[in-house]
């Protein structure tokens, strides 16, 4: 089956480095990489020439690029690509992330192709560095429309995140969509322009039509956290995008999620991790 790899990029290219070589590491193909340059104006486009080139190298990885003369926002970035899709399934990925299990993608279309009521799949986040603690699990999404991320800070081998399940939502850094669900559903809503909560809103819209959210813990990829977004918005305006945009996702699914018994905000907790430096950080091993 022919997967498809989307991804956004925009300047970040230290990260890019450490993204792009260990895709190649996944073990399914074919593959088809749908790459959209937003705006960059750092070495970027060169990396992605490499990547192209390597691509050809291997015979069985093709590319398609985009490019904007400006950051058009992660929303408006992707909704741009659907039409370059060409996989049964469509992998979103930030590009802040790393391989960390080979078969990453392997085990993300083993959930799609073992239950078609399944629209959407996400692997299990962790972060880059000893002792590589989960970064994300899926989402809970509480009563009252607070939007946790499941086993952040906990060691990856957690018995509760280690289940495959239904969840309420996930992060867009990693998850696999059907490309008929992405058919039926239509773009991401731009009222979340230029980011934040399009991914969640994205989860709730594909519950809504009747497929169900899920998430393997076998499917391991690395997450450098918050790098993709980082330095593009100021920090004060960063922190109030996400206010706007989490209100706009309460508004548009009070119905929804205040019914759903989802975890309730007491219980939902935000563990501070230690971030460690990019330039100190090696690669982390690939599984």
């Amino acid at each position: 089956m022919l997967a498809s790899i989307l991804i956004l990029f925009c300047n970040k290219s230290n990260i890019t480095r450490r993204c792009l070589p260990s895709l190649l590491e996944t073990t399914h193909r074919p593959l088809q990489f749908v790459l959209v340059d937003n705006g960059s104006t750092d070495d970027t486009p060169e990396l992605l020439d490499a990547f192209e080139a390597d691509c050809k190298r291997d015979g069985e990885a093709t590319v398609r690029r985009l490019r904007f003369d400006e950051n058009v926002g992660a929303v408006a970035g992707r909704n741009a690509a659907f039409g370059e899709l060409e996989g049964d399934a469509v992998a979103f990925l930030d590009n802040d992330v790393r391989v960390r299990r080979r078969d990453w993608l392997t085990r993300l279309l083993d959930v799609l192709n073992a239950d078609p009521a399944v629209g959407l799949v996400a692997g299990k986040l962790r972060y880059p560095f000893e002792p590589h603690l989960i970064q994300s699990a899926g989402c809970d999404v509480s009563p009252t429309g607070r939007v946790d991320f499941r086993g952040r800070g906990l060691p990856g081998e957690t018995p509760d995140f280690n289940r495959p399940c239904d969840v309420q939502a996930a992060i867009s850094a990693c998850w696999l969509v059907r490309r008929s669900v992405i058919r039926a559903v239509g773009d991401l809503d731009m009222r979340f322009h230029p980011v934040q909560f399009e991914d969640i809103d994205y989860c709730y819209r594909i519950r809504q039509a009747g497929w169900r959210c899920r998430y393997e813990p076998l499917a391991e990829m690395y997450h450098f956290e918050n790098t993709t977004t980082e330095g593009e918005v100021a920090p004060k305006r960063y922190i109030r995008l996400t206010l706007e945009q989490g209100k706009k996702f309460k508004d548009k699914w009070q119905a929804v999620f205040s019914k759903e018994n989802g975890k309730l905000d007491s219980d939902m907790v935000w563990r501070e991790v230690s971030r460690v430096p990019l330039n100190a950080l090696p690669d982390p091993p690939l599984l």
